[in-house]
């Protein structure tokens, strides 16, 4: 089921009544309301939102990611349920005992998709795609030789311009990368504890500061969604300094965007849910591999 989600981007108050959430705008008096079952994401961007912790409780307990963004307007930090699944104590027990074989195959696999996807953006557009393509053969357990870095070095330029260089403090269209990407990665991370994952233990990221490793692995094949949704914003908006509320909104849009996966079409905050379910069953032995979208 396709999850709603909720930006929030001007003060107000929210609180939480007959399993609904209550949205009291300060500055004009007018009230709404949404059913919490039917929410996938809530976004909080104002720095004068006041939420109650009966509301917060709610959220959690129907696995509702709250972004929480800081005094730029950027997401920083996110709320998430750790108690989302039935078997949590048995998956997080396979998960914990997964071999350095295992994971260094899944990070092949997990290489290997991305790079196909970035490929696949490329073809769609009408670029030289061949030469990103061809990193993705051979890749090694583990990725050892850095494909998935070499692939990137040959992905931008092809993609948005000789000029132009990715960096999180880079020129426009990074801004926008960044925050789609943030979005992502919460929707990422909702899904890993949607399927009873932990996802602090990842496969291959192990930053000691770093408290979503495996969302930060998961998320990488599904980075091209963004970058088609960035690239075409990029062409009709053009050198955007400020993200607008409406920019914003329109990069949250890359959770409804349509992928294909194991053949079928669905939106990508569904797909992500069959992603992470894989991996457990990859963890517990019962699969071998990752089901990733197919970006053609």
């Amino acid at each position: 089921m396709l999850k709603r989600t909720l930006f929030f981007s001007n003060p107000c108050r929210l609180s939480v009544k007959d399993k609904q959430i209550n949205v009291l705008l300060t500055e004009t008096g007018e009230t709404k309301t949404a059913v919490i079952e039917d929410l996938g994401f809530v976004v909080l961007e104002h720095q004068q939102i006041s939420i109650s912790l009966p509301l917060l409780d709610e959220l959690v307990k129907n696995n509702v990611a709250v972004v929480f963004c800081d005094s730029t307007y950027k997401p920083a930090s996110m709320l998430l349920n750790l108690n989302g699944h039935h078997l949590q104590q048995e998956l997080f027990s396979n998960q914990i005992k997964a071999g350095v074989s295992l994971k260094k195959n899944l990070w092949k696999q997990t290489v290997e998709a991305k790079i196909n996807n970035q490929a696949g953006l490329l073809k769609k557009l009408g670029r030289e795609y061949n030469h990103v393509a061809w990193f993705a053969k051979n890749v090694k357990s583990g990725d050892v030789e850095n494909r998935e870095g070499s692939a990137a070095r040959a992905y931008w330029p092809l993609l948005f311009g000789a000029w132009f260089i990715r960096e999180r403090y880079g020129e426009p269209p990074n801004n926008m990368l960044n925050y789609a990407y943030a979005v992502l990665r919460a929707a990422v991370a909702r899904a890993l504890t949607g399927s009873g994952l932990l996802v602090t233990l990842g496969i291959h990221h192990h930053n000691r500061y770093n408290a979503f490793c495996l969302a930060d692995d998961i998320m990488e094949p599904y980075r091209p969604y963004v970058d088609a949704l960035v690239y075409r914003l990029f062409g009709k908006l053009g050198n955007a300094e400020e993200l607008t509320t409406e920019i914003k909104l329109q990069l949250i849009g890359v959770l409804t965007v349509d992928v294909k996966l194991d053949g079928q079409t669905r939106p990508l905050m569904v797909a992500l849910s069959n992603t992470t379910a894989s991996l457990a069953r990859c963890f517990s032995g019962e699969g071998k591999r990752v089901i990733y979208p197919v970006l053609k």
